[in-house]
């Protein structure tokens, strides 16, 4: 027992110390688009394409659009593509840009209307394909319904990655948590953006990158230059997929935070991220099983045993225990003003982290005994979906 303890602690202990140590300094590097030198006009004000897929989002599309003509930039088109909703999503588009109209001389409003779904594509990968199509700006934003955008984050986002002669910008959504189960999940979910090294997407000699649903900016060229959308028909985790292939073809990448510059509700209660995951988790994972398994072993692993350790664990075999929860708590109260993480919520960590390993377990088990994955109401083989996800070695 003893001996167990030594190990087990002494490894995560010295494991969450090099996390702490390499976070330190690369999270100072990460800008802020909400300073002060980001209030500017981007250079040549190129035109930027701002591109909404909605599926049965009646809900939320209404804010969503209403928040992108509300942008203080003005060389800009929204185009918002109804991809066979069900609901009335499609007639709440038309309305809006009817009544857009009488000031369309400002920018424009798109509404594109899909009914079918051509075999060998997912819907939202086909939707943005569909809209990037007809789209007229140098700059393309993909986006998602149920995003909410402050009236000068396009500008400054146009405007930061103009001065970086980007090709690609992912901005870090705030993430809306309105129970404490969400704040919960949020917090473990923002937490765990660490270990993607987000500070070292801008790097070209790193493989570390990123892609978000809410906020994936990419220049015309290195959409054009990866392929299009072609190669990520069959992509479930088609955002960070995007992101891979710019970074993988040479383009330069950037990543920023905005607190409240782009707001986004994922989920409802504490099930609802894990909801969402179970489509995703498995996905991004490419299928592979023993990648799943080592996850959900790590996670309980990581946050989730070290609190009950603590207190059992003898003598001096707790000190490794004790430097992995206080790296912990370093990393929420560090992430508090970035991500709006309360501290606090460190104490619930563990509760969080058995949620988590549970959305990865049940993202497999569901995948497998289904075959594959059913989404919006259509069946994708597991097969075929492994066929198209990039191999470990990409």
């Amino acid at each position: 027992m003893i001996w167990f303890c030594w190990i087990y602690g002494g490894v995560i202990g010295a494991a969450m110390l090099t996390i702490v140590t390499i976070a330190a300094r690369g999270l100072r590097t990460i800008p802020d688009l909400t300073k002060p030198e980001w209030d500017i006009q981007p250079q040549g004000k190129p035109r930027l394409s701002v591109i909404v897929p909605a599926l049965n989002e009646q809900e939320a599309i209404g804010a969503c659009l209403g928040s992108l003509l509300e942008q203080d930039y003005d060389n800009l088109e929204v185009i918002a593509v109804n991809d066979r909703s069900t609901d009335s999503t499609g007639d709440i588009m038309e309305k809006i840009r009817v009544a857009r109209r009488p000031s369309a001389a400002a920018f424009d409003l798109k509404v594109i209307h899909i009914t079918e779904l051509p075999p060998g594509w997912l819907g939202k990968p086909h939707a943005m394909w569909k809209a990037a199509a007809v789209a007229t700006g140098e700059w393309l934003l993909f986006t998602d319904a149920d995003v909410m955008f402050r009236s000068d984050s396009l500008r400054r986002a146009v405007a930061y990655a103009e001065s970086e002669h980007a090709d690609h910008l992912v901005l870090a959504p705030t993430m809306l948590a309105l129970t404490v189960g969400e704040r919960m999940i949020t917090a473990m979910i923002q937490m765990a953006m660490i270990a993607l090294r987000p500070w070292k997407v801008r790097d070209p000699k790193s493989r570390a990158f990123l892609g978000w649903g809410a906020f994936n900016m990419v220049r015309r060229r290195a959409y054009e230059g990866i392929g299009a959308m072609e190669p990520l028909r069959l992509q479930v985790v088609e955002d960070m997929e995007l992101g891979r292939r710019i970074k993988r073809a040479g383009f330069a990448s950037r990543f920023a935070t905005g607190p409240q510059l782009v707001q986004i509700r994922w989920g409802r209660g504490a099930l609802g991220p894990v909801r969402n995951l179970t489509k995703n988790a498995y996905a991004g994972l490419g299928f592979r099983w023993w990648l799943a398994l080592a996850l959900v072993l790590a996670t309980l692993a990581f946050h989730v045993v070290p609190f009950f350790a603590i207190w059992f664990a003898p003598g001096w075999t707790k000190l490794g225990f004790a430097i992995e929860l206080a790296g912990l708590f370093w990393i929420y109260f560090r992430l508090r003003k970035l991500y709006n993480i309360n501290p606090a919520y460190f104490f619930l960590n563990p509760v969080a982290g058995s949620l988590m390993a549970y959305a990865m377990l049940r993202s497999l088990v569901v995948t497998v005994r289904q075959g594959g994955i059913i989404w919006r109401g259509t069946k994708y083989s597991t097969e075929e979906l492994r066929r198209a996800s990039p191999k470990p070695w990409d």
